[in-house]
């Protein structure tokens, strides 16, 4: 992370970064998701298995591991979460190392993933704006004499262009540093004052701080928008999944397996998971 990216993380408390992932990269990620989003979607007929604590309704896949949520329906999202247990192509993500150079130099404590999800944006469909101003302390952005210094953040990779009008993520730019909350009603992120929208390449990332106001734009356009999150903090932090708030790491054993070291120190919050 250079000089200005650091400045202009700090000053507007996110960063588009061009070409961050590889062609290959894109086209292995993208194919894994398209697969994923069969499978979730065939799980989706049965009973909820788990309802988290902010009434959203999960399906289980045992064997794979991950929590899904939503349908594919106009206005609709599909939320696959732990994806990473499903599929070894997304063994991709997990320690890469450009998105590692970027989190260790804004998260001071040992960083773990505590979040991750496939975000699959129907036509019609928006994400409601949250964050910003004065949040939980697990949000929050500091800057300290070591510099900044992360709790959670998170990175977005794109494996499709998103150009405006088809579902653009969007922030209210350096909001992570306001000291009062957003006075605007309703989380309409399209008419919410100060909301911009930034369009993305295939291969890009958005890298963020979730203490930073944002969204996501109406999706406009036929084009069904894919997404990949993966988030981190200091390592004492538990799952951030809406599916398993505040537990465990959900990591499959099969997963956890096939991982090196240091893809499985990523993992390790209040406990071993495998020894």
């Amino acid at each position: 992370m250079n000089d200005i990216e650091q400045y202009e993380f700090d000053r507007l408390g996110y960063l588009v970064i061009p070409s961050f992932l590889s062609d290959a990269e894109v086209s292995s990620l993208s194919a894994a998701i398209d697969a994923a989003e069969e499978d979730a979607l065939a799980q989706l007929d049965r009973p909820p298995d788990k309802i988290s604590a902010f009434g959203i309704h999960y399906r289980h896949h045992p064997e794979k591991g991950y929590f899904v949520s939503g349908a594919r329906e106009e206005g609709d999202t599909l939320i696959i979460e732990d994806f990473y247990n499903a599929d070894p192509a997304f063994d991709i993500l997990i320690d890469h190392p450009p998105t590692m150079k970027y989190i260790r130099a804004i998260v001071k404590e040992r960083p773990t993933i505590n979040n991750s999800e496939i975000r699959i944006r129907y036509p019609g469909n928006q994400t409601g704006s949250h964050m910003g101003g004065p949040v939980s302390r697990k949000h929050r952005y500091y800057y300290s004499d070591q510099g900044i210094d992360c709790m959670m953040v998170r990175t977005v990779y794109f494996v499709h262009d998103v150009n405006p009008g088809q579902g653009e993520f969007c922030v209210v730019p350096a909001t992570h540093k306001s000291n009062m909350p957003s006075p605007y009603e309703g989380r309409n992120p399209d008419t919410e004052p100060g909301m911009i929208g930034l369009p993305v390449k295939a291969g890009d990332a958005i890298l963020f701080t979730e203490n930073l106001r944002h969204g996501g734009f109406t999706n406009q356009s036929k084009q069904t928008r894919k997404t990949l999150h993966v988030g981190y903090g200091p390592f004492w932090m538990k799952s951030q999944n809406h599916s398993t708030m505040d537990e465990e790491p959900n990591v499959l054993p099969s997963a956890f397996a096939r991982w090196n070291d240091a893809q499985r120190l990523l993992f390790r919050a209040h406990r071993t998971l495998l020894d």
